[in-house]
């Protein structure tokens, strides 16, 4: 039985190019960079190409920061997290603004801080599933310390105004921080034309390596580390460097933003596909227009259909799909994105996510088609709901 792959939103696929650039440091060039010997030193030049892969990926200026994390997560974490110890708990503001379909690393931070104290907006987003960039300015008071909100949704791919909202922030002295998580490698990710103060990546889901991240923070800013141990990353994260994933994670940014006409062309072609396909469908709800995803991203609601049944059922023949974030694929509360577009109870569990990357083929579509209208029709018909 073949196999199709798209959970792309949740991971992806190793690019060939970066598993072998990272080969040299599991075995040969396997030296602590921290370390005055050859062996450490030896790879300080390719730590250097490495993150001047991510500066120019990213847009940053030689004088902003770019600290390695092990994942996003962190990132958020510490962003989150650091604004709290820096601001908030001292008493000078005491507030956040975020959304309600914020990734859970960063929604369930700030639920965490909410018990600290600290008060949070939760912004909804409009029918189109996007939040809107002056529901955010008015939002901000004297006592916002920090507004989060996500460059691309990782459940619809919908992407944010996140410009107008970092200028908004700028205007009113509001450090303003973007998950770009599922930005990188579909979109320009430019941090010289978005205003952002800090933002946050994972290695993993531009096809690099699991296990490592980044985080931007703009020249002039601070933030009191969330981890503390050596004097790794100036003394900014503590921890051994995972020199293999930094250098994966390098080459895996140059690699994305060389392929972004491609994703843009030809990603963007199979995923209209796919949803033309699916869409024939009756009773389908696709949500968020077209033009405002990115290229690889459809999330799609089926009318008597369980989102979770449905995922087995494509899994059975070899489909990999998700419900929603992979960071809550085992909750069975309602889909918040369902939830917060308004359509419904009796939608509420039936979102089905499918993503695609640069490596999935046009048979590989024509197969997912036949496979998901198959399964809708064996559902339906034991559906009690339908």
């Amino acid at each position: 039985m073949e196999r199709i792959y798209l959970d792309n939103n949740a991971t992806t696929i190793v690019d060939p190019m970066v598993k072998q650039a990272m080969e040299p440091y599991w075995c040969d060039k396997y030296g602590n960079p921290n370390s005055l010997h050859s062996f450490g030193t030896e790879v300080h030049p390719d730590l250097r190409v490495a993150m001047n892969r991510l500066y120019q990926g990213l847009g940053a200026a030689e004088d902003d920061d770019i600290l390695i994390t092990s994942c996003a997560t962190e990132s958020n974490n510490a962003v989150l997290k650091g604004v709290y110890f820096d601001l908030i708990k001292n008493g000078e503001k005491n507030h956040i603004v975020t959304t309600t379909v914020e990734h859970p690393c960063v929604a369930n931070t700030c639920r965490f801080l909410e018990q600290q104290g600290v008060k949070v907006t939760y912004l909804p987003v409009n029918q189109d599933a996007r939040v809107e960039a002056e529901a955010v300015r008015r939002a901000i008071t004297e006592k916002t310390a920090l507004v989060s909100v996500m460059w691309a949704n990782n459940e619809t791919g919908v992407v944010f105004p996140v410009r107008e909202i970092a200028q908004a922030c700028r205007e009113r002295g509001v450090l303003f921080h973007t998950d770009a998580v599922q930005a990188v490698g579909k979109v320009r990710v430019d941090l010289r034309a978005v205003p952002a103060d800090f933002l946050s990546i994972s290695a993993h889901k531009f096809h690099g390596p699991k296990g490592v991240g980044a985080l931007f923070v703009r020249r002039g800013l601070k933030l009191p580390p969330l981890l503390h141990g050596g004097e790794q990353m100036s003394g900014k994260r503590a921890g051994t460097l995972n020199v293999a994933g930094i250098v994966g994670m390098g080459l895996a940014m140059e690699l994305a933003n060389d392929s972004l006409e491609f994703e843009d062309r030809e990603v963007r072609r199979l995923r209209d596909k796919l949803e033309d396909g699916l869409a024939r469908l009756a009773d389908v709800m696709v949500v968020g227009r077209r033009e405002l995803r990115v290229p690889n991203t459809l999330f799609i609601s089926v009318r008597g259909v369980e989102g979770e049944a449905l995922l087995w059922d494509l899994n059975k023949y070899g489909i990999a799909a998700s419900t929603g974030s992979a960071c809550a694929s085992e909750s069975l509360e309602a889909n918040p994105i369902i939830t917060a577009i308004g359509a419904g109870a009796e939608l509420s569990h039936t979102g089905i996510r499918l993503s695609l990357s640069r490596f999935t083929t046009e048979a590989e579509i024509d197969a997912a088609i036949r496979t998901f209208t198959q399964a809708v029709g064996r559902l339906r018909a034991i559906s009690a709901s339908y």
